[in-house]
């Protein structure tokens, strides 16, 4: 496979990009993670994957699915099995905690299983190391089968056995999704709400691994880290857990990381995501794209963790006895819409990220994630007709969809039926107090049928009516819908309506694949790409975002957005600076390459400019442009 860019000697010699070493050894074979992707898709996704070193992220958001997974493999596996009840004393809390520790030893005896196994095809082992990227761990390996001598080959197959090393077992939490707990109709204190338990189920376990902090800043959540010794360096100055910040610019992960860094907290990774090209919730920027941003985190990036440091230093004097001189290793990684071998060489040889995160494809990896056959079939048959930018979510993020997901089809049913709205049976994305004391969550029956009852009532007109009830019908229970695809395919709740969050790189995808074929395809070894016309993952994002612009546009002139004239014209000029920014990078693709690339560049650039802003806008732009 030919390589998408060509690498000049200032890219080849570039002081940020981590070595061979760095990231392949230690917890990191793998130049690869696989993300959250809702609450049920990868619940359990490491005991399939963590063996051989791949590293992995659990939802933390969905207690109860944890505790129905706990018992599944308790089962399974002929574990012990103490029920943890919903009344039970800091049962959510209790049961992440459980559920995470029995993760942890599963994970750490099916390692040591493979570690035994001979090498031989077929084994866990060779596995192992078939799998591996070209790295001189893996080398090590090819030159043990070269071996004739047996005794020289024994010693160097002890020796690759003792470099086994499992993939780290991660946890992800929403932040801003931190729902007071009640219990016997009263409040519980703060520190069980959602995300702070979540957080103590996190910290109580036995896990040596990252939590990964998503979808805002929580100030509440990032005060209450520090109550945990292992958030903090030990004696040897190591972190025995460490922090993860998805961000999807520069300049939130500056503010997030000091102040953490003034609580004596240390941020080890920066996963920085797509705000549009990715799976589940869309978090749009202002118009800022990949591109743009990972060049700016590069340039950026020592002057960062420098200054994050002299803030550290300080922060950690306050809280722990421990001096640490020089600064904790940090990662940059990137995650969102990445599809092709030649985007993620892209990737960490022009921006230096140490690592890339593939979330969408694995959605057809069956032996890896929790998924039924039919839906599995669902995804391969999917086209951009199907999946879907939707208004899905509660929370009024936009949410991707697959359209003929039995969640869907079970909503639209149940408008059919006159009975819009879910029965609400976990309450995790509750908010709305409009109607109640106690909140609601926007996709809730209780909800829904007040608010449409109401809208009559609020001198609408017919045209603002039907917007609005058609906006109110669209929210769909998706806490508990995306814990579907595990719940369904175990057998643990039959009649689930699974909901699937799929990015839109899975129409590029079209059959169902091992987990040995995707990591192939991630390397480069082989290509499972199905769509000959898919664009480059910049374009495609670019895309999504004059489509984003053109529906807030659109939400705006029917009085559906709260935006402002400046953020329309601050969105637009951000969109037209990221293709000039992509132009250049261009000039580093290999002819073939570089021509279809700026052909889309071109024909996206003239339909971004065409977007007439005066004309939706209207005077409110013109007092915005000319303030008195």
């Amino acid at each position: 496979m030919g390589a998408f860019y060509r690498q000049s000697e200032k890219n080849r010699n570039m002081s940020q990009a981590p070595s061979e070493i760095e990231v392949y050894t230690g917890q990191h074979p793998h130049a690869f993670h696989i993300p959250v992707m809702g609450p049920g898709f990868t619940i359990d996704t490491a005991l399939r994957v963590a063996k051989f070193g791949i590293s992995s992220v659990v939802s933390l958001i969905d207690d109860v699915l944890i505790e129905q997974m706990r018992k599944f493999h308790c089962e399974r596996e002929g574990e012990p099995y103490e029920p943890i009840a919903a009344r039970d004393p800091d049962a959510r809390a209790n049961r992440i905690t459980a559920y995470l520790n029995l993760l942890d030893r599963l994970v750490h005896r099916q390692t040591q299983r493979l570690q035994a196994t001979p090498f031989e095809p077929g084994s866990e082992i060779t596995q192992y190391f078939e799998m591996l990227p070209d790295t001189p761990l893996q080398k090590d390996y090819r030159q043990m089968l070269a071996t004739t001598d047996p005794v020289e080959r024994e010693r160097k197959q002890e020796r690759l056995r003792t470099q086994v090393v499992s993939g780290s077992i991660d946890v992800n939490i929403m932040c801003k999704i931190d729902p007071e707990t009640y219990q016997h109709g009263e409040k519980l204190p703060p520190e069980h709400s959602g995300a702070l338990a979540g957080l103590r189920g996190f910290a109580n376990s036995t896990l040596r691994s990252s939590i990964v902090l998503s979808a805002g800043m929580n100030h509440r959540l990032y005060g209450y880290i520090g109550k945990f010794p292992d958030f903090f360096p030990n004696e040897h100055g190591v972190l025995k857990k460490k922090l993860v910040l998805k961000v999807s610019d520069y300049r939130s992960a500056v503010i997030q990381g000091k102040f953490l860094a003034k609580r004596g907290l240390w941020i080890s990774e920066y996963r920085i995501e797509s705000g549009l090209n990715c799976g589940g919730h869309a978090f749009a920027t202002t118009g800022h794209l990949m591109g743009p941003i990972l060049a700016e985190f590069k340039a950026n990036r020592q002057k960062l963790i420098e200054t994050l440091h002299e803030i550290y230093i300080k922060g950690l004097a306050d809280r722990c006895s421990v001096s640490v001189d020089a600064p904790h290793a940090v990662r940059v990684t990137v995650q969102g819409g990445i599809g092709h071998a030649d985007e993620n060489e892209l990737l960490r040889r022009v921006y230096g990220v140490d690592a890339t995160g593939w979330g969408t494809p694995f959605l057809l990896v069956r032996d890896v994630i929790n998924m039924t056959d039919a839906d599995v079939a669902k995804l391969s048959a999917a086209t951009e007709k199907d999946v879907y930018l939707s208004d899905s979510s509660p929370l009024g993020v936009p949410f991707w969809n697959l359209r003929n997901s039995e969640s869907e089809q079970a909503r639209r049913s149940r408008i059919h039926d006159g009975k819009p709205g879910s029965p609400c049976p976990k309450g995790y994305l509750v908010s709305n107090t409009e109607f109640t004391e106690r909140p609601l969550c926007h996709a809730s029956r209780s909800y829904q049928s007040r608010k449409l009852e109401s809208l009559p009532t609020e001198g609408l007109t017919i045209e603002e009516l039907q917007a609005q009830q058609a906006s109110v019908v669209q929210k769909s229970c998706i806490c508990h819908d995306l814990s579907g695809p595990a719940t369904l395919k175990n057998g643990i709740d039959p009649g689930a309506t699974p909901a699937i969050c799929c990015g839109p790189n899975i129409v590029n995808f079209s059959k169902p694949v091992s987990l040995e074929e995707m990591i192939n395809h991630i390397y480069g070894r082989i290509c499972l790409i199905m769509n000959p016309e898919r664009p480059h993952m910049f374009i495609r994002e670019l895309s999504l975002y004059r489509d984003h612009l053109r529906k807030e546009l659109e939400r705006y002139s029917k009085d559906l957005s709260s935006r402002t004239p400046k953020y329309f014209r601050e969105f637009k000029d951000n969109l037209l600076t990221g293709i000039e920014y992509y132009r250049k990078l261009a000039e580093q693709f290999v002819e073939e390459q570089r021509d279809r690339f700026v052909d889309h560049l071109n024909y996206l650039c003239e339909e971004i400019e065409s977007i007439p802003l005066a004309s939706t806008l209207g005077p409110k732009l013109q007092v915005a442009a000319n303030p008195a």
